[in-house]
């Protein structure tokens, strides 16, 4: 890192750094931190525009709080590139996201800084609660602040943990930043409700007026602020904080260093909980993130000076999963008018866009809310709808309860689109979705389907839509749908049947989902070293194809099965079940994710270190046809 470059930036190794500086000083270190940013994401990717939009935030909070002994919990954690770069990991936040590298989310385990784990939406504000309340039982003067973006606000833990906050004794700062955006733009009442706040033509003139009347008195103009001015335009304005007994102060300029430490500092003295709310601009600071922050939101690579992406060339005869669901869902959508589509504020991730574009009286985007949105698709489902309700693998756990007491006790044919199903790679352990084949094995009324390949998806698709009743699980990978094109022709698929890939002999292996791909390579592999393998590609893991099954426990003493998944409760526990119950007694070896938590890395290295990848499937092949 070049001192000369970053003459402030260089010097800050932990907040108490920061805290020895001048006031005056802190416009620069957030330039120079901003600028950091921008080098650094540029050649090693990550979540650029929410990092960018809360540096002022960032640094005012170090400076006035005595971290880490006061908490700061971030949410989510797409904002908290600063706050890592401040406390101790500037030097390695080249290797950020990378195998065993930093994570691109806090996590208590990496830092006493990081005061809670951030890779899932809303949780910031309970978590810090909990925080809050342990210290006044310890009588401990430690302070805690949840900084929480206007999207994540949306989702429902966060609104219990605000309808809880003014409940018990507590000093609790939540900072509101106020961007207008999650990762697509904000939707729902909260967003209109604050934007109504911080665009209220009485609020702004109070604002100025005060303003321009105290302008050579600085503390007189914080406290007016604080005390005087928010309280006027509330009586004209509906706030949902005051409405909870939570003291609001703001909006405030969010970039504005300076002004932050100053009302912070003033905060920081008053009882109660309090929200202060601070209106950032999502991407600030770099123009083609300010033009356009969902595109910007995880850019990938990029030329810093001109702006221009650095797209890996893509395989021409592949497509991504996601884009094929999208394009699919369309086309669906056009011949069958009973078809919806829902996603919790992930429209551009999951490819729910193109409906939007194409039937937008059709596409809802419900915000970060998982568990209303498999509720929403139920009711409709109800009402004789066919929801397609897309939600990444991992935040799909958020609304367990939803799919067991809403969608299946009632029988209803909502199709579950998992996406992102398995190691998803750099976004690490909060993100990769690898429980959902067994937390959804043991749920009565769910059809559970995973597909190989792109072509797979689009007939699963399209067999969903087909079924009047129940509920259809189809979890499919992050990346390339190995498919020719996205617009193969459809063919309905028998529920419950798998399909033999290869035949052989020696060995048996079972497989589900993408990962297959990987299978045949290694099963082609083992031919050569004359092993004979057979490969069944399972399709389904609720109903599981029986004939399969009792023809690989006829025929074969030694199986392997496959999974992108927790080996506890997916398809090796099913496969190993069936054989006991049916008293089959062959040798059987699962290949899985082992019970442990897995951290982040590319794709392949965590294959390599799960024993999910060809090389390593192949060395299982072989070791296995050595048993007697």
């Amino acid at each position: 890192m070049s001192e000369e470059k970053y003459k402030i930036l260089s010097t800050i190794n932990t907040p108490k750094d920061i805290r020895r500086l001048d006031e005056e000083q802190l416009p620069l270190l957030c330039d120079e931190l901003r600028q950091f940013l921008i080098e650094e994401l540029s050649q090693n990717p990550g979540h650029f525009a929410s990092s960018l939009c809360a540096v002022e935030i960032t640094v005012a909070l170090h400076y006035v709080y005595n971290t880490p002994e006061d908490r700061i919990v971030w949410d989510v954690g797409h904002q908290a590139y600063g706050h890592k770069i401040l406390t101790g990991r500037r030097e390695v936040f080249n290797t950020n996201r990378k195998y065993k590298g930093i994570s691109g989310f806090p996590n208590p385990k990496e830092s006493e800084y990081d005061a809670f784990i951030a890779g899932h939406a809303s949780n910031s504000i309970s978590a810090a609660f909990g925080m809050a309340i342990a210290h006044e039982l310890d009588n401990s003067d430690q302070k805690t602040v949840a900084v929480i973006g206007d999207g994540a606000m949306s989702g429902g833990l966060a609104f219990e943990g605000l309808n809880n906050l003014s409940e018990f004794p507590n000093d609790m700062l939540v900072v509101l930043n106020d961007n207008h955006m999650a990762i697509d733009k904000n939707v729902g009442g909260i967003s209109r409700s604050l934007l109504k706040i911080s665009t209220s033509r009485f609020y702004n003139k109070i604002r100025s007026h005060i303003f321009s009347t105290v302008a050579g008195n600085e503390q007189q103009k914080r406290h007016t602020l604080i005390t005087n001015t928010i309280k006027a335009v509330f009586s004209h304005t509906p706030n949902i904080f005051e409405g909870l007994s939570i003291r609001y102060f703001g909006p405030i300029d969010g970039h504005n260093v300076i002004d932050m430490v100053h009302v912070l500092q003033d905060i920081k003295k008053i009882k109660g909980p309090k929200v202060l709310h601070c209106l950032t601009v999502k991407g600030k600071g770099y123009k083609p993130a300010e033009e356009s922050a969902t595109e910007w939101h995880a850019p990938g690579r990029f030329n810093k000076e001109t702006g221009e992406r650095i797209v890996a060339m893509k395989e021409q005869d592949k497509s991504l999963y996601q884009d094929i669901f999208g394009h699919t869902l369309v086309e669906l959508a056009e011949k069958n008018d009973k078809i919806v589509g829902v996603t919790p504020a992930m429209a551009s991730g999951c490819s729910m866009t193109y409906l939007m574009q194409k039937m937008p009286e059709r596409a809802f985007d419900v915000g970060i809310a998982e568990s209303h949105a498999v509720t929403f698709s139920a009711g409709m489902a109800k009402e004789g709808k066919i929801p397609f309700c897309n939600i990444y693998s991992s935040f799909m756990q958020r609304a367990y309860d939803q799919i067991i007491h809403d969608v299946a006790i009632l029988n209803l044919p909502v199709v579950l689109c998992l996406d992102r199903a398995g190691l998803v790679g750099e976004d690490g352990v909060t993100h990769h979705g690898l429980f959902d084949l067994a937390y959804l094995r043991c749920v009565p009324n769910l059809i559970i389907s995973s597909p190989m390949t792109g072509t797979e998806l689009r007939n699963l698709m399209y067999t969903a839509q087909l079924k009047n009743n129940g509920a259809f699980v189809i979890r499919y990978s992050k990346g390339w749908g190995v498919s020719p094109s996205w617009n193969s022709p459809m063919e309905e698929i028998k529920i419950g049947t798998g399909r033999c890939i290869s035949k052989g002999k020696d060995v048996a292996i079972l497989s589900i989902g993408h990962i297959g791909n990987d299978v045949q390579k290694a099963v082609q592999k083992a031919s050569e070293k004359g092993i004979s393998v057979a490969h069944y590609d399972m399709r389904f893991l609720k109903p599981i194809d029986a004939q399969i099954l009792h023809e690989v426990g006829r025929n074969f003493s030694k199986v392997i099965t496959v999974e992108n998944g927790v080996i506890k409760g997916g398809l090796g526990s099913e496969v190993t079940e069936f054989m006991s119950d049916n008293d089959y007694k062959p040798i059987i070896r699962k290949i899985g994710i082992p019970d442990e938590f897995i951290e982040h890395g590319s794709r392949e290295e965590l294959h390599r270190q799960c024993g999910m990848d060809e090389d390593s499937i192949f060395e299982k092949i072989v070791e296995i046809s050595k048993l007697k």
